[in-house]
């Protein structure tokens, strides 16, 4: 059991929540999610707790305080915010409780406990604070804390001038909003960056760009970028070129276009075959500000004896030119699977012709992004496909990419060829296969007059056995009674 509360995401900390109750429930006195746990682990816990309990599960006698302050009875629940070792993410969940008398308690605490210990509880309450601002009777935390906050913001230093952490008199820090802007949780840091550009003093550009630049969630990192772009100095070279070598592509776009407003629009042909689609049109765009010529640049990137980017031919394609549409087709046979990959993807982008049998023949090319893209280019014409072909494609044994293809053509034909490709895949050894083919098998409505006449009612009761373990037994009766069968 992880105790801190730190899963990969939501899913996980609300799992550990829950898991977390139902040890408190069975008697285990430490299984309180720890002061560093995530706000989903206390939400999980205390929704966990209350329909346990209202439910009709017994309580430990005597009851830790973290069961009481989750407890279905208003009451109780206010009794235990008196007690003094009362957990303070539990105190501001209260804090939007139905029970007035519960929800003014616990204010009144939260008030209490900001005065006395402002700078520890806004670091470790603001990441639940803001979930429980989505509440009913949330706006009460979420401006009380966004107040503090910035009172905090206006009384230290700018946080780009903030040290590393360091400890006040009385075991207080003053760095609070600057630690929030590394918080792990997602929605406090771009809580936090919100605060930070509109506080007191002008922005860096330099800092903001190095944070837009390591920022792993593309909303905050936009908010860096843009920050970056309208602080004094956002013209300098460090700016533009730490922008421009980000990770995430809408930055990298905000750092090409700069690029012509610090007079060097020149360099947009370096970033013509970026893997970002955004950041390529951003870099056309430039080229053609400085009056260059994107297309004629693609072409001579596509004909690179030393071999094309597979992102310069798909900019060839965006550009949309007729007179590349043999250019494309010629490198579909290039040994390169990226590359035959975008050369498809821009043929269909450009819905140009391309014969059956070429793009059936690709459906087993070794490269799976082949096969997707021969499999998404014949989806306009899978009612002239022989559905057998397809069919021999789902054997379990052969590449995964080409039974995901050949799965993907039999679904969009419809009918019974795709009843008989969902059955066959529905203890697929890849979930994300078995999933889907499990989902076709129970959507379908199980009548012979869906199928048009294409089979019959032996057909139909024969898969239906192969597949009823994924049925109630309501649901295997309701559907053997469609197809007249004995329940």
């Amino acid at each position: 059991m992880n105790r801190t509360g730190r899963g990969t995401g939501p899913g996980s900390e609300a799992a550990t929540g829950r898991a977390l109750a139902e040890e408190l429930l069975d008697g285990c006195a430490a299984a309180v999610p720890s002061p560093g746990a995530g706000p989903d682990v206390w939400l999980a816990f205390a929704e966990q707790v209350r329909s346990r309990a209202h439910g009709g599960r017994r309580l430990p006698v005597p009851a830790p305080p973290a069961l009481r302050l989750c407890h279905p009875r208003g009451w109780i629940r206010e009794a235990a915010l008196t007690e003094p070792d009362a957990p303070v993410e539990l105190v501001a969940v209260l804090t939007t409780d139905w029970a007035a008398p519960v929800r003014e308690r616990a204010r009144a605490l939260m008030e209490d406990t900001l005065r006395a210990h402002p700078e520890a509880t806004l670091r470790v309450v603001t990441p639940l604070a803001l979930r429980l601002g989505r509440r009913r009777r949330g706006d009460w935390i979420l401006g009380r804390f966004e107040d503090a906050l910035r009172r905090q913001a206006a009384a230290a230093k700018p946080w780009w001038h903030l040290p590393g952490p360091s400890t006040a008199p009385g075991g207080t820090t003053a760095r609070v909003l600057a630690e929030l802007l590394d918080c792990p949780d997602r929605q406090a840091r771009q809580f936090a960056v919100r605060l930070a550009l509109t506080g007191p003093g002008r922005a860096d550009a330099l800092e903001c760009a190095r944070r837009a630049a390591a920022e792993p969630d593309p909303a905050t990192a936009a908010l860096w970028a843009d920050a970056a772009l309208a602080a004094p100095g956002s013209e300098g070279d460090a700016v533009i070129d730490v922008l421009v070598g980000a990770r995430i592509p809408a930055v990298r776009a905000a750092g090409v276009t700069a690029l012509r407003r610090a007079g060097r629009a020149a360099e947009g042909a370096l970033h013509l075959a970026d893997s970002s689609g955004l950041v390529r049109a951003c870099a056309r765009w430039l080229v053609g500000q400085d009056g260059g010529d994107a297309h004629g640049h693609y072409r001579w990137l596509v004909s690179d004896p030393a071999g094309p980017s597979p992102y310069a031919v798909a900019g060839l394609a965006e550009c949309g030119r007729g007179e590349d549409t043999d250019l494309l087709r010629g490198l579909v046979a290039h040994p390169d699977g990226p590359v035959r990959a975008a050369a498809l993807a821009g043929l269909r982008r450009r819905e140009a012709v391309v014969e059956d049998s070429v793009l059936l023949a690709l459906l087993d090319d070794p490269a799976p992004s082949v096969a997707r893209e021969a499999s998404l280019g014949l989806l306009p014409a899978v009612r002239r496909l022989d559905p057998s072909y397809l069919a021999e494609r789902l054997d379990v044994r052969g590449p995964l990419h080409v039974r995901r293809a050949a799965f993907r053509l039999l679904r969009a034909r419809g009918g019974i060829h795709a009843l008989r490709a969902a059955v066959a895949l529905i203890d697929d050894w890849h979930p994300r296969t078995r999933t889907t083919a499990r989902a076709a098998v129970y959507a379908c409505q199980w009548h012979p007059a869906q199928f048009d006449g294409e089979t019959d009612t032996a057909e139909l009761a024969s898969l239906l056995k192969r597949s009823a373990k994924l049925f109630d037994d309501y649901g295997l009766g309701l559907r053997r009674s469609r197809l007249g069968l004995k329940i």
